[in-house]
């Protein structure tokens, strides 16, 4: 009666429960691409109406959220096909086309140099495997993408040295030199900590100590990848 009634409905939410933890875990990291994802669009749509700083921002964001994916889904052994497809689209929204943007094409020449930048993006995505467990060949694109950022705000938007700075990132992109997977979130408990910093910088201080921040980092990371951020620096 009553009591079975009671029992079928608990067993049925705690069913219930269990299934939306399931599928939060199974997600959690998908999320954090999508976000990236958007975070990428976004900053395209604000490049399109010249809100340039705004969509600097946004790309700084989409290099945190890209650090964490990917620690999310080894923590939560969610790691899946779709999971990769969903954060290498993102990564070429975001750290390709959205990051190109940032030069300021107009004429055929700059147009030029945006495409190639893209299409170093793209290459570096689809086929710059080292076969090397956590080991990258090529510059990551979101470092790239986070000194080109951060070059920007810090020269308030100097065009020049943003297109030379961009010709040196194709070059680290598409070099053959290897890089190591940071693991930022899932080493040394500095490295968690500068993470934090970065989170902090980007959300709550101003944008001149933000990309300060993020200058530092991406340059740290490309003149000493292996000795300051291998996993077992």
């Amino acid at each position: 009666g009553v009591f079975q009634c009671t029992k079928k409905l608990f067993l049925s939410e705690r069913a219930g429960r269990g299934r939306t933890l399931e599928f939060i875990r199974k997600n959690a990291a998908n999320g954090l691409s999508v976000a990236n994802l958007l975070a990428g669009l976004s900053s395209i749509l604000c490049s399109l109406n010249r809100q340039y700083h705004h969509s600097c921002w946004l790309l700084l964001v989409g290099f945190l959220l890209d650090l964490a994916d990917g620690a999310v889904a080894r923590r939560l052994d969610a790691c899946s096909a779709l999971g990769a497809k969903l954060d290498d689209f993102a990564d070429f929204t975001t750290f390709g086309l959205a990051t190109a943007l940032l030069l300021q094409p107009q004429g055929a020449l700059e147009g030029l140099l945006a495409i190639a930048y893209v299409m170093a993006v793209f290459a570096r995505l689809c086929f710059f495997s080292s076969g090397i467990p956590f080991t990258y060949r090529g510059l990551p694109c979101p470092y790239a993408s986070s000194l080109l950022v951060s070059t920007f705000l810090l020269t308030a938007g100097n065009v020049t040295l943003l297109r030379v700075t961009a010709i040196i990132m194709i070059l680290f992109m598409v070099d053959r030199g290897l890089y190591p997977h940071d693991k930022v979130l899932e080493s040394q408990l500095w490295k968690k900590v500068f993470y934090a910093g970065g989170v902090v910088a980007v959300l709550f201080l101003p944008a001149t100590v933000a990309s300060a921040y993020c200058l530092a980092w991406s340059t740290s990371y490309i003149i000493f990848p292996f000795a300051i951020w291998s996993c077992t620096a």
